[in-house]
């Protein structure tokens, strides 16, 4: 074995792995907290979400749009690959812009120009019920499982109580 044979397979490794760790880069996803996206018309990303913020695409998005509370904006121009979602916001499809999956506003508004493409399903749930409905909803079914198990709990840990009328008589 040649003395040279690490470094000969950690080169090929390197070389191997090379282009796909360029690839990743050019469709990196992107993630913000309080702070606006925006997609430029050079930029090719992959999936984008959004917390608390808007985002504002003119590029190419190969994955899913989410943002939280906050707006998602297609603009003129625009590919997204997958879906956009928005929950607690809108979402607005502009003329020449292009969905490959759905188009979905949860309590807000989707809204689409006639000159966008949009593969799936565009679906609008209007209102902050449906927020109450899908988040607290589960929350207040688990806390009735927890308080009906603790009562059961409670319940088995206090001794039984002998009714009075079933004393021995003399």
């Amino acid at each position: 074995m040649s003395r040279f044979f690490p470094l000969r397979v950690l080169l090929m490794l390197v070389f191997a792995f090379l282009p796909l760790s360029k690839a990743a880069a050019a469709n990196a996803d992107r993630f913000q907290f309080n702070h606006d996206i925006q997609v430029q018309p050079d930029e090719r990303v992959g999936d984008v979400t959004c917390l608390n913020c808007s985002i504002y695409v003119r590029g190419q998005v190969s994955g899913d749009v989410t943002v939280i509370n906050g707006n998602i904006v297609g603009e003129q121009g625009s590919m997204v690959g997958g879906d956009i979602i928005a929950i607690h916001g809108n979402v607005r499809a502009e003329s020449g812009s292009q969905v490959g999956g759905d188009l979905t506003a949860i309590a807000g508004t989707a809204r689409r120009d006639a000159q966008a493409t949009v593969g799936g399903d565009v679906t609008s749930m209007g209102g902050g019920g449906w927020v109450l409905l899908i988040f607290l909803v589960p929350f207040a079914i688990l806390g009735g499982i927890v308080a009906l198990i603790i009562w059961l709990i409670q319940r088995s840990r206090r001794p039984a109580q002998v009714p009075a009328y079933t004393l021995h008589r003399n």
